[in-house]
């Protein structure tokens, strides 16, 4: 594994670029994407709303996700609603356009975050949420080491149809050991 902060083999960790508004609209106009990153209505957002999202909030770290080998951008990672009392924080990750997904970015991307939220932000645990349906996540995450931890119950509308959404997460002394194992 690169022991630099914010590169992993594939991807890179980067700041937010004035371009990267114009790319992240078009992947507000996919309902796979939307229907994957959120639970909240799939809903298309204009360049202006997403630079007016952009934080300097001390509970969120967000990066823009970058491959290393062509400096694309392909998704963002975050970990926000930061508790620093108890050094805590939640995941969250997206891979824009389809013909990045399933390359290996996302799994990559976990790792690069992990190092950073246990190494540079000294946090302890971090957990996530994911719907049951989006089973390319569950994998990644539970690859990186995440554990289920939970369930609610159809809390998410599809189409008609309620899916559970996953309680998954990770504790320092966790990714520790494997990291240690995979490095071994």
């Amino acid at each position: 594994m690169n022991r630099n902060l914010f590169y992993g083999d594939l991807i890179k960790l980067s700041a937010p670029r004035a371009e990267d508004s114009q790319i992240m609209a078009r992947w507000y106009e996919d309902d796979e994407y939307l229907r994957n990153v959120d639970t909240d209505i799939a809903l298309p957002k204009s360049v202006n709303q997403l630079e007016a999202e952009e934080s300097n909030d001390a509970g969120n770290i967000e990066f823009r996700l970058r491959s290393i080998k062509n400096d694309e951008l392909i998704g963002f990672v975050a970990i926000h609603s930061i508790e620093w009392n108890n050094r805590t924080g939640l995941l969250a990750i997206g891979i824009g356009e389809a013909k990045n997904r399933h390359k290996g970015y996302g799994t990559d991307a976990l790792k690069v975050i992990l190092r950073y939220a246990f190494h540079e932000l000294n946090l302890h645990r971090v957990g996530l949420d994911v719907i049951e349906y989006n089973t390319g996540a569950i994998h990644a995450y539970e690859k990186a080491g995440f554990v289920h931890e939970g369930r609610l119950r159809a809390a998410v509308c599809r189409d008609g149809k309620y899916f559970d959404r996953l309680m998954m997460g990770i504790l320092r002394s966790e990714w520790a050991s494997y990291v240690q194992k995979i490095d071994g």
